[in-house]
């Protein structure tokens, strides 16, 4: 596999959007203005229900705030969402451009629904039932993680000093988990962010649990195939036994 093999990938940054990244760039960007006009005119309150409060998932079964809660983003600042989508734009293109539309979108909410599901964990063991989350921050933290499994010394600018992706994921990691435990203050979800990056990681690091399209029937079949050619390896080996040994 990719990240095991790390194998030389190429991508450029300088091309065209590909299209999942481009249609989610827009999706996020055009609901949070939509929700800045509608707080203009005193509708903000229709946005509500979309962000992820575990308790109403728990308990009210609103199920569909794992999903729609990643488009949401805080509108009293520009940063929260500037920053997720810099980061949709920058691992996400060069995901894309590796292993196709497809499948990064599936990786993009499988990270996304996960981080959502770490949350509400997070929510059960610390009491925080009633608390809303917001952003695609899980869904990002995923990409990163992929990012770095895939170009792992790809050399990034961070914070104006070049650094390897992997060393990179690595302090992110670090950072948010010791955020976790240190900051109760800042209204961040450090949860949603070490949520992404777990499930990035199981996902990847665990083939059987990736849905790649295959069906239990081809997967049957599949299986069958493999038996019959052991068993048919076996009777060869034995036939071969049975033969007079060749006199050189």
């Amino acid at each position: 596999m990719a990240y095991q093999t790390r194998p030389r990938y190429r991508f450029n940054l300088g091309s065209s959007l590909p299209q999942g990244v481009r249609w989610l760039l827009i999706a996020n960007v055009s609901v949070w203005l939509l929700n800045i006009v509608c707080g203009w005119i005193d509708l903000g309150a229709l946005f509500l229900p979309l962000a992820l409060t575990p308790y109403l998932v728990l308990r009210h079964f609103e199920v569909w705030q794992l999903f729609t809660y990643m488009f949401l983003h805080d509108v009293t600042s520009p940063w929260h969402i500037l920053f997720n989508m810099l980061g949709l734009w920058w691992a996400g293109t060069a995901i894309e451009q590796t292993w196709g539309t497809r499948k990064f979108l599936k990786f993009y909410f499988v990270c996304g629904v996960g981080a959502g599901l770490c949350v509400i964990l997070a929510a059960m063991l610390f009491h925080g039932m009633g608390s809303s989350v917001i952003g695609a921050s899980g869904a990002i933290y995923g990409l990163l993680l992929a990012f770095a499994m895939l170009f792992p010394d790809q050399i990034v600018i961070f914070i104006f000093f070049p650094i390897k992706a992997k060393y990179l994921v690595m302090i992110l990691a670090g950072i948010a988990l010791f955020s976790s435990v240190t900051d109760h203050s800042s209204g961040v979800s450090y949860a949603a962010h070490l949520g992404g990056l777990a499930i990035a990681f199981v996902y990847l690091r665990l083939p059987h649990l990736r849905f790649d399209g295959m069906s239990l029937n081809r997967r049957y079949e599949k299986w069958r195939i493999d038996r019959a050619k052991r068993k048919f390896q076996v009777y060869m080996r034995k036939q071969d036994s049975k033969r007079e040994p060749w006199i050189h």
